[in-house]
């Protein structure tokens, strides 16, 4: 008895220290799914509730009501902002779809030329800001734009009008086209080619092979592909903003930024309305994009088997899809790059202007005299290279969190990441900006640029979650259940065997983020102050006061850091179409 008596302190000793271990990932766990709830939810939360009050909610007069939804629904510009929105998103459906998916053929199944050149520049537009496009549509295109007035002074007479809904549909349509090649190459490149051989051999030719063969066998991923752009058009921001304005073209999202000063005072309450309502097309719109995603790893298990691929020969014909390639970079990716670049060259543009005459490098020199412009150039890169190497740290914590686990607090999060994605950024930034000054002991980071790496972070959640799952997903359990079964912890097994062996998706990752907060533009629009400028959201303000060659300027230096970053991230090997 005094054995047993004396030996049992130390046994309960040694176990203590062991339940400790083992209940610390999980108090860490559910900290991460805490916080990752909190961030998520507390913006969404106080936008809605704005929605239901009379005045902005930090009046002392606000009170219950229903008044919001009544002006809005009465306003005839918002029903014409919605009539607009839905014939962007159809335009964008229409091009996007249909041409995203026969790029993705020519790219991953057939011997095209110069297919390993071509595909970085076909991603070109989803790592250039809209906003930038914009500009670089309107300097070039527009009525007095470097290539309109070249051919009028050729041909007597323009035929484009980028500024009408008919040229911003096919604007946003073309700009949006690497989002569909992204998902169908994908898809395709997990297919196996026997089928497409054996109708090759049957006598079919490339064309048909893609439309009877190849396209139907990733058609949910097409369908998801779909699904994504029509979503994407009730948020773009950039181009309507800056192609709509001068013919009086209102979407739902440049309508809700214009409301600011609709009625002379804050109109917190009427924009809130709006916010919810954008929320209310979308939120379905991306649960129909998770139930399409499960539908199509299912399709891709039963289909791609095969592993073995082999090019279909186009033959003499090859040179017309190279030509379609090449027209397609034309008109998305040359036009409106090289015509923001001679804007930023040239002092002044007009009929009877010569452009020898008119080139300078002033633009620049103006560029780093003013203190503004200096800061947001830096901070634009500050939030990139430290804010990205931060997003992802948070991104690998919420992703290992719900890492090889299948419980509630995991399909909650699986939900969470998906929410931010339906709220435009333009709507998160204007939610980020009230959390910041009402919320008891936020107001001090208002003017930091921690509200805007926030943001950022929430905004961009589910593209960066995707990144870091994919890298998770690549780590085999047998390697993970090896190190659990000598004695090491949940813990220690992520510590010393899952984050060395994805050190490399990490890397991939942070480089892909810092390229999208370069580029970001809308979140920021509500945030900016002085000491927080960032290029993005210095560009609308610049826009507005029409100050364009500063516009042009700014612009070439966002594109150039932003081709840093892409060079930099091929350099290391990165997989863009991953």
């Amino acid at each position: 008895m005094t054995a047993v008596s004396s030996s049992a302190p130390p046994m309960a000793a040694s176990s203590a220290p062991t339940r400790r271990r083992a209940a610390s990932p999980d108090v860490l766990r559910w900290l991460v799914l805490g916080l990752t709830t909190l961030v998520v939810a507390v913006p969404l939360a106080l936008i809605v509730y704005q929605s239901l009050l009379n005045a902005p909610f930090f009046m002392p007069n606000k009170a219950l009501s229903l008044d919001a939804y009544r002006f809005v629904f009465a306003d005839p510009d918002f029903w014409s902002a919605l009539r607009n929105s839905v014939v962007i998103a159809s335009g964008m459906l229409l091009i996007s779809v249909p041409l995203g998916a026969v790029l993705a053929f020519l790219m991953t199944r057939t011997d095209l030329p110069g297919r390993r050149w071509l595909e970085p520049m076909l991603l070109t537009p989803v790592f250039i800001s809209p906003m930038v496009l914009g500009f670089g549509y309107v300097v070039a295109a527009g009525p007095v734009g470097f290539y309109s007035a070249w051919w009028q002074q050729w041909f007597g007479s323009v035929p484009w009008n980028p500024y009408s809904m008919l040229g911003i549909a096919a604007i946003a349509g073309l700009t949006h086209v690497p989002h569909v090649y992204l998902y169908c190459s994908s898809a395709l490149r997990n297919l196996g080619s026997d089928v497409e051989e054996a109708a090759r051999v049957a006598g079919a030719g490339p064309l048909r092979v893609a439309y009877d063969v190849s396209l139907p066998m990733i058609m949910p991923s097409l369908l998801f592909a779909a699904v994504l752009v029509f979503f994407l058009g009730f948020e773009v921001f950039g181009l309507p903003l800056v192609l709509g304005d001068p013919e009086g073209h209102l979407v739902l999202t440049t309508y809700l930024y214009k409301l600011t000063n609709k009625l002379g005072i804050p109109s917190y309450h009427l924009m809130a309305v709006v916010a919810v309502l954008i929320i209310l097309v979308t939120v379905p719109l991306v649960l129909l994009q998770r139930r399409l995603l499960r539908n199509t790893k299912r399709f891709v298990a039963v289909k791609g088997k095969a592993s073995r691929q082999q090019t279909l020969p186009l033959g003499h014909w090859r040179w017309l899809p190279f030509g379609l390639v090449m027209l397609w970079l034309l008109v998305t990716v040359f036009v409106p790059l090289s015509g923001i670049t001679l804007r930023a060259f040239v002092n002044q543009w007009g009929e009877g202007v010569s452009l020898w005459q008119a080139l300078t490098i002033e633009n620049f020199t103006t560029l780093f005299e003013q203190d503004n412009l200096v800061r947001a150039m830096v901070n634009s890169f500050g939030v990139g290279l430290l804010g990205g190497a931060a997003a992802v740290f948070c991104y690998t914590a919420i992703g290992l969190a719900g890492h090889r686990r299948n419980d509630w607090g995991v399909k909650l999060a699986d939900y969470l990441v998906l929410v931010p994605r339906a709220v435009p950024g333009l709507l998160a930034g204007l939610a980020f900006l009230w959390v910041f000054l009402f919320m008891p002991g936020l107001k001090e980071f208002k003017n930091s640029m921690i509200c805007i790496w926030l943001a950022y972070t929430v905004v961009w959640l589910a593209y960066g979650m995707r990144l870091i799952q994919g890298a998770l997903l690549q780590v085999g359990p047998e390697l993970e259940e090896a190190a659990r079964s000598v004695g090491a912890s949940r813990a220690q097994t992520s510590r010393h065997v899952t984050l060395p062996l994805i050190r490399h998706g990490l890397l991939a990752s942070w480089l892909l983020v810092f390229m999208i907060f370069e580029r970001e533009y809308s979140t920021g629009v509500y945030l900016l102050s002085p000491g927080t400028e960032v290029i993005g959201s210095l560009l609308v303000s610049l826009w507005a006061a029409g100050a364009v060659e500063q516009v042009a300027a700014l612009s070439v230096v966002n594109v150039l850091m932003v081709g840093a970053g892409l060079a930099l991230a091929l350099r290391f090997g990165v997989k863009l179409h991953d």
